[in-house]
């Protein structure tokens, strides 16, 4: 008896199918997975920091992004949903419904147990693909921990680890920066 195959999706299909559902799901080579609620901490996490950058970002040719931009990497034909994504300039979509962009500057992922070695590694593997992407964070949701990834040049990237609620962290990209401390407020004890 041979296994039974998964079914298979085209990249179409999955946005017909995708665009009327109330959850979300992520799709690549020819899979859809449902993606998992987040906890309060990651709530919280994604909240002040996409307050921080909507802040920073007001007046400017910026936009800001949460949970619910979809994101197309292109060169590999993944669709996934970034936990924030900012881009600048004039914002490039997939087609007239406006809800997959194509050219993000920044991403950032809130870490969770079940998603962080797919976040820094497949994931991150990714959207090292995007041509416009420049600074890339991932955020620990269990103890004080960020980590940059600055891109320098076509395939180099740059990381820097704060671990400290006192540091700053500045995001070139977009012409903004993070405090530590505002990003983990009332996340793990923190005022």
């Amino acid at each position: 008896m041979s296994p039974q195959q998964k079914p298979q999706f085209t990249a179409q299909e999955y946005l017909d199918w995708e665009r009327g559902q109330e959850t979300r799901n992520e799709y690549f080579d020819g899979e859809i997975y449902a993606m998992t609620g987040a906890s309060r901490k990651h709530n919280l996490l994604c909240g002040n920091i996409a307050a921080s950058l909507h802040g920073q970002l007001r007046g400017k040719s910026c936009e800001v992004y949460t949970n619910d931009m979809r994101v197309k990497v292109s060169e590999t034909g993944m669709y996934t949903y970034p936990d924030i994504v900012a881009v600048c300039g004039k914002p490039e979509f997939e087609d007239a419904a406006v809800d997959t962009l194509l050219n993000p500057i920044l991403i950032i992922e809130v870490l969770s147990d079940s998603t962080e070695p797919y976040d820094r590694g497949a994931k991150f593997l990714h959207y090292r693909t995007l041509p416009s992407l420049q600074d890339y964070l991932l955020v620990s949701q269990n103890e004080c921990r960020v980590e940059h990834y600055v891109r320098q040049g076509d395939n180099r990237w740059l990381l820097t680890e704060y671990r400290d609620l006192d540091e700053t962290i500045d995001l070139d990209s977009v012409k903004c920066q993070l405090l530590v401390r505002e990003m983990y407020e009332r996340v793990a004890g923190q005022p």
